[in-house]
């Protein structure tokens, strides 16, 4: 059975709490107005890496008219866009303990006790999200990679060991990386723009590279010629937003 983000749970960030509300504004560096033909940051943060990647989706159009969501690992954030590269809103996300850009093949079907930690990454690429379930929960979450188990959900808040919540609150990312690779995010974030975002319309998502540069997962970042042969070589996946008929559901709670 697939497990990679789990563990049983019960879901506890509050609304209005204060670590609810201190999560939504961690600073990364300042960015400035974009231009015409550039991703649109307007006055929140972000880090070069992550301004470089929004401008080159919106100039080669690779989002193909899509809403999209960027990642930066490295900075523990998360960007919500408009298909035009406006931004809607940004929030802080805890991320899988272990470094790294790629997930260890088989591991959606691994036992959660025997997923190690150097294991527990949060991979990097793009990615055609979708709209799901969790099996263990009965709530909606967002699918990153189906096959590795990875998705996007509310902050997991069972194990006070763990403290997820002041993670998410701290003034440093230096203490996100606590999952099992999944993305977790403000409740209120979640539900206000990831969740319904991805429900109802097509939505990328692309999470940067912590380990590899950022132009070798991202060919289009050096030429819209290259930015088409590597789509036609490699082209985002469509993840399923549950299991083909008869399956079994995964479990991606962590």
């Amino acid at each position: 059975m697939r497990n990679h983000c789990l563990l049983p749970l019960a879901l506890a960030l509050f609304v209005g709490s204060p670590w609810a509300q201190a999560a939504l504004a961690r600073p990364v560096a300042i960015v400035p107005a974009a231009a015409a033909g550039h991703a649109d940051f307007g006055h929140v943060r972000a880090s070069p890496a992550a301004v470089e990647l929004a401008n080159g989706i919106v100039a080669s159009g690779d989002n193909a008219g899509a809403h999209f969501i960027l990642l930066d690992k490295v900075n523990a954030r998360v960007y919500v866009f408009e298909p035009n590269g406006h931004l809607r809103a940004s929030a802080p996300a805890l991320l899988g303990v272990a470094r790294g850009d790629d997930t260890v093949p088989g591991i959606g079907d691994k036992k959660i006790a025997d997923i190690k930690p150097e294991e527990r990454t949060t991979p990097a690429g793009r990615f055609v999200a979708e709209f799901g379930r969790s099996s263990t929960r009965g709530e909606d979450v967002v699918w990153v990679d189906y096959d590795a188990a990875v998705s996007m959900h509310r902050v997991i808040n069972t194990n006070p060991k763990e403290r997820r919540l002041q993670r998410l609150a701290s003034p440093t990312a230096r203490d996100n990386r606590i999952s099992y690779g999944c993305i977790n995010l403000p409740k209120a974030f979640y539900e206000q723009w990831v969740g319904p975002m991805v429900a109802r319309s097509r939505t990328i998502v692309y999470v940067l590279p912590e380990v590899r540069p950022l132009h070798q997962v991202f060919a289009f970042l050096d030429s819209h010629a290259q930015q088409r042969a590597a789509r036609q070589a490699a082209p985002g996946r469509a993840l399923r937003a549950g299991p083909p008929e008869g399956a079994a559901m995964p479990f991606i709670d962590q």
